[in-house]
């Protein structure tokens, strides 16, 4: 039982130590990039189906969609650059 306990302590101290400092953020960073991705997506399909009027609204939209993307890769090249110099 001992034995376990002390296997059990060894193995979660390896894996806390084992990973980056911004691992949290970096997993964070790539959970909104794939948020951003799919709505990207969604407005690309209704540029189908919308009107002419609505047309300005979603390439708007879109514009703003492609910033925070490249924001977002932005912040995630900055990480990497932090732990890999």
């Amino acid at each position: 039982m001992l034995m376990r306990t002390f296997l059990i302590y060894s193995l979660m101290i390896v894996a806390a130590v084992a990973f980056h400092d911004n691992t949290f953020a970096v997993f964070s960073l790539k959970e909104e990039l794939q948020e951003r991705y799919i709505n990207m997506w969604e407005l690309l399909h209704q540029l189908e189906y919308v009107t002419p009027e609505q047309r300005v609204w979603v390439y708007d939209e879109i514009e703003h969609i492609r910033e925070e993307i490249n924001s977002i890769i932005q912040q995630l090249m900055e990480h990497d650059r932090s732990q890999h110099p």
